[in-house]
């Protein structure tokens, strides 16, 4: 994995990791469309603008300022072969001083599903955390049901915690997630889901 130090970017073995950028609005607009049935189950409900520009250019600055600020780290997932936007991921809710910990979410397009390519961002975006942003603890969170999201997970070395209730509004309704969670120290050895 590579890290350039004047821009965010992350290289794994076949993908580049960055930031959006306001060149990526079809690319990210046409793979969310096509993946509305593959993604909604598992998301908080879409805004009525949610595929639009002007909703997509306010994601961008988003990313911008948390990038700048150190609080979130966005990106987009990129096949280097080809440039094809495969999802994203985002380390967000990054706590300095006593828990440096942050938060991690994800999603894949439809097409790019159960192909390997978010096993390797989140290894690679687990690395980042733990080695270049000295974060302690990474969190991640999903509906107990959605046990492709839950094995991936557990193939990267989270180990689960517990039960949130009511713990997002995910298409539309409060939802009870499943809590997990990768320590870079990590001692607890196996931890079986409830």
């Amino acid at each position: 994995m590579l890290l350039n130090k004047r821009k965010l970017r992350i290289e794994t073995e076949r993908m580049t990791l960055r930031p959006p950028t306001h060149s990526d609005f079809r690319n990210w607009a046409a793979l969310r469309a096509a993946s509305i049935d593959h993604l909604t189950p598992w998301e908080p409900s879409w805004a009525g603008d949610h595929l639009t520009r002007k909703a997509f250019t306010n994601r961008v600055y988003w990313a911008q300022r948390s990038v700048a600020s150190g609080t979130a780290m966005p990106l987009f997932l990129f096949r280097r072969g080809d440039e094809t936007l495969l999802g994203a991921i985002t380390l967000d809710n990054i706590r300095r001083g006593p828990s440096q910990a942050g938060t991690l979410g994800y999603w894949t397009g439809a097409a790019h599903a159960r192909q390997g390519y978010m096993r390797e961002a989140i290894l690679a975006v687990v690395h980042h955390a733990f080695t270049r942003l000295d974060l302690s603890r990474i969190e991640a969170a999903c509906l107990p049901e959605n046990m492709a999201s839950r094995g991936l997970l557990e193939t990267c070395g989270f180990k689960y915690e517990g039960v949130a209730q009511s713990y997002l509004q995910i298409d539309g309704r409060w939802r009870t997630h499943v809590l997990y969670a990768a320590l870079r120290m990590d001692r607890r050895g196996r931890t079986d889901a409830g």
